[in-house]
């Protein structure tokens, strides 16, 4: 691959961009709908629907932090060409491929962000990487979910102190409702902070390729197609993991969804207005935890949550490998 593309490359680079974020809404279905479905408040062909809709209007509330962190705070923008980028986008799909498969909840984003490592560095060595940015990302892989349990657990704590002495038959309604709500913010926050991530790749994209001139931003149709393929995605929907996240690490009643679901919403929105990439599994999953544990500990299935974890620490280095491996076979052929 040279540095200036045709136009038809062009095209097909991006189309592999929103290929990605097509599979982050297929992967990341569970993050909103999860705690919707396995309390029975929507049935799972409405509960896509809706979450595909908060995820398309996510644009109209957030800026675009989190895309000028991906586009340029991860891997200097001077070493993004086409082929790293293209590398980078591959090893992520093929990461996420494999664990939608297996039904692990892992992050889309993290794999995105291992894959740009893995290419950027194999191009240019260590001095590509942007050390704030992926420092702060890092940090967040662990915060993230850590901040969320804990969030979680207060909040089911304080709630069940609250309403120790309400009868649940009046109790159980309001917070059907407000669990209704939480997921729905989870599914807005995903698509302002997930979708971002794709924007910032085909924003670096073109400004490599002298489209956006000699200052990086993100054009207004690249938001909306990056939105739009994330909403798609959420639409036809990740059973698997819906599963996993929503009944095998624990049960949760609509209380708890509640809980669960408001935790990792304050938890994204904040995340993506300081322009964070963070990954909604990781915060969503960590919640997930916290509320069961809030129950009693015994009502986590910790040997689920144990792999997830383990799942969580193999994204970055596995997508990263693939994504120098993808590097190196277009290499080959270029």
């Amino acid at each position: 691959m040279t540095d200036a593309l045709s136009l038809p490359l062009l095209i097909s680079l991006i189309a592999v961009a929103l290929a990605f974020d097509f599979l982050n809404g297929l992967h990341d279905t569970a993050n909103s709908i999860a705690t919707l479905v396995s309390t029975r408040m929507l049935r799972p062909r409405y509960a896509v629907i809706w979450a595909a809709f908060f995820n398309f209007i996510a644009f109209l509330v957030f800026g675009v932090h989190v895309a000028r962190t991906m586009g340029v705070g991860i891997v200097s923008a001077n070493v993004m060409d086409a082929r790293v980028i293209c590398s980078a986008l591959l090893g992520a799909i093929f990461w996420d491929l494999i664990t939608w498969w297996a039904g692990i909840p892992t992050s889309s984003s993290h794999a995105l962000i291992g894959g740009l490592v893995g290419a950027g560095v194999i191009k240019a060595g260590i001095g590509a990487i942007v050390w704030w940015g992926l420092g702060l990302t890092a940090a967040f892989i662990v915060l993230s979910p850590l901040l969320g349990f804990f969030l979680a657990l207060l909040l089911a704590l304080a709630v069940s102190w609250t309403f120790a002495r309400s009868n649940p038959r009046t109790v159980e309604p309001v917070f059907q409702w407000l669990q209704f709500g939480a997921a729905s913010l989870i599914s807005l926050g995903h698509g302002g902070n997930d979708a971002q991530k794709t924007m910032g790749i085909i924003a670096v994209l073109l400004f490599s390729q002298g489209y956006l001139g000699n200052e990086f931003f993100v054009p207004l149709w690249v938001v909306i197609t990056c939105q739009a393929a994330m909403a798609i995605g959420t639409f036809v929907g990740g059973w698997r993991i819906v599963r996993t996240v929503g009944s095998k690490i624990t049960r949760l009643t609509p209380v708890q969804g509640y809980c669960a679901s408001a935790a990792g919403a304050i938890m994204l929105f904040a995340a993506t207005f300081m322009g964070i990439p963070v990954s909604t599994t990781h915060t969503v999953t960590g919640s997930v935890i916290g509320v069961g544990a809030a129950r009693k500990v015994s009502a986590v299935r910790w040997n689920i949550a144990g792999n997830i974890v383990v799942a969580w620490i193999v994204t970055l280095p596995a997508s990263a490998l693939m994504a120098v491996l993808c590097y190196l076979l277009l290499g080959a052929f270029s």
